[in-house]
């Protein structure tokens, strides 16, 4: 083989470290639409997500992962609370829905301010319950997922942030085509389990 065609190929290591990186989009494509497929009961959003979470954290870890086990998370983070959480999750956007239809009605003082702080407020209820989702693990009480969701929303703000750029990126793929917020909520998902692995490392002196 010429000398050109020898600086012309791409070295073992970097097609692998490509393959890999390419093989990890893939899979966050596919479990975004298991995701959206076990959501499609309303209720069971929470328990979808977790599984999802669980399922990239299996498969980056080099665990056995798939459909079947991906099924075996859904029922177990049902069991564990997952309804009540689903039927909390849709209560508050209830809520949400309600308070932001009285301040477009104009008829409550100081109304933009209110409905500005509703809207802070969901968004923080949003980015602590995926931070729930990306911590669950099997046996898991919801409660304390979702308290100690909370407490990290707050306590790190750049990790919430990131989150916040996951729903971007769903909001901007359901913009351009909704059929494409199918597989982007994979991205989101993958987007929360790396800030909860981020928010696990030791802080560096």
């Amino acid at each position: 083989m010429s000398a050109s065609r020898q600086q012309g190929r791409v070295p073992d290591a970097a097609r692998g470290r490509f393959l890999e990186r390419f093989g990890i989009f893939a899979e966050c494509l596919l479990v975004g639409v298991w995701i959206a497929v076990a959501t499609l009961p309303l209720v069971t959003v929470p328990a979808a997500l977790a599984a999802g979470a669980s399922h990239l954290r299996r498969w980056t870890d080099g665990e056995a992962a798939g459909l079947r086990f991906f099924a075996g998370d859904l029922r177990a983070a049902l069991r564990g609370g997952g309804w009540a959480a689903g039927l909390g999750l849709w209560a508050g956007l209830g809520l949400l829905a309600a308070d932001l239809a009285v301040v477009r009605g104009g008829g409550l003082p100081g109304g933009r301010g209110v409905g500005a702080v509703g809207v802070l407020a969901g968004l923080w209820a949003a980015v602590a319950l995926l931070r729930a989702c990306g911590a669950w693990r099997t046996g898991a009480r919801w409660g304390a997922l979702l308290a100690a969701g909370g407490r990290r929303t707050l306590r790190d703000p750049a990790g919430s942030l990131l989150v916040v750029c996951g729903f971007a990126v769903v909001g901007a793929s359901a913009w351009f085509s909704a059929p494409l917020a199918v597989p982007a909520l994979g991205v989101c998902v993958a987007a929360v389990l790396a800030v909860e692995r981020r928010a696990a490392l030791p802080a560096a002196v």
